[in-house]
């Protein structure tokens, strides 16, 4: 099956958080989450089955956080990371009527051109990402998180010097209406379309009237798919545990709005889970 033709017609359902999902299961995710691809890879695959029984149409690999810059200081390579996360991924995933998402996100250093990481450097680090992730066959790339268009740029060139794999990209923006790097929803629509991506949206924001207005405003700025992939509101530390506030039945009600808005991407990000997933799926 082939995602480009799928999401002319269809309305795409993306999975929900890896993290979260760890954390219930009992593990501890501040030192990273990647690293149990290799140590806890069957709590992995589970997690990815979860999101296919829901409802799923995409499920994205546990390589977030699988560059050479977040690596660093562990025991494991971006290239161990990412065959393993692609690899459990391929292994649940039919992929006559799915597809598996390389997840990539922020570097986690400041990009520019008087910062530690510039624009060379930082689509190199890219570059690597994605050289492995299509040995592996993924059939599309996510690029996801991004609070600066810089270094979203640096991903998309990165990606598209090696290869013309389908290219989705998500930025998080604030309640204000921008993101943290001070990008506006007009202003990424129109860079990124010129780029000649596959998709454009918003993830980990949260879910509530910005979000529609921020869709709206991308929606009349592009004739790309958007997407639309909210957290389950706002997290607040119980116990030493994220907790976040928005009910499955509450975040369902806000995704079909968010449609409405102009969203055809759809998924979860921090705090939702397969009951989440399970619930978008019964609405649409």
């Amino acid at each position: 099956m082939n995602i480009r033709e799928y999401i002319k017609d269809n309305i795409l359902i993306f999975d929900g958080a890896m993290g979260t999902m760890l954390q219930r299961k009992g593990l501890n995710i501040n030192q990273g989450t990647e690293k149990f691809n290799i140590t806890h890879s069957e709590i992995v695959k589970n997690i990815h089955k979860e999101y296919i029984k829901a409802g799923a149409k995409v499920i994205t690999t546990n390589t977030f956080g699988a560059n050479e810059i977040r690596l660093k200081n562990t025991p494991y390579s971006v290239e161990e990371i990412i065959c393993s996360g692609v690899n459990i991924a391929k292994e649940v995933m039919d992929r006559e009527n799915g597809f598996v998402a390389l997840d990539i996100g922020p570097i986690g250093r400041k990009v520019g051109e008087n910062e530690e990481i510039d624009f060379n450097r930082a689509k190199n680090i890219f570059k690597r990402q994605i050289k492995e992730g299509i040995k592996y066959e993924v059939d599309l790339v996510i690029i996801e998180t991004m609070t600066d268009l810089y270094e979203m740029k640096a991903a998309i060139y990165g990606i598209k010097e090696v290869c013309d794999i389908p290219i989705f990209a998500t930025m998080a923006f604030s309640k204000e209406g921008k993101t943290y790097g001070g990008c506006l929803p007009e202003t990424m629509s129109l860079n990124l379309e010129k780029l000649d991506v596959d998709g454009i949206g918003v993830n980990c924001t949260e879910e509530g009237k910005n979000l529609e207005d921020i869709i709206k405003r991308i929606s009349k700025n592009t004739t790309l798919p958007v997407i639309a992939m909210p957290n389950a509101g706002a997290p607040k530390v119980i116990n030493g545990k994220l907790e976040y506030g928005i009910t499955k039945e509450e975040f369902s009600k806000g995704i079909k709005k968010l449609i409405d808005n102009g969203a055809s991407i759809v998924g979860g990000c921090c705090g939702t889970t397969p009951e989440f997933i399970k619930e978008i799926s019964k609405i649409l």
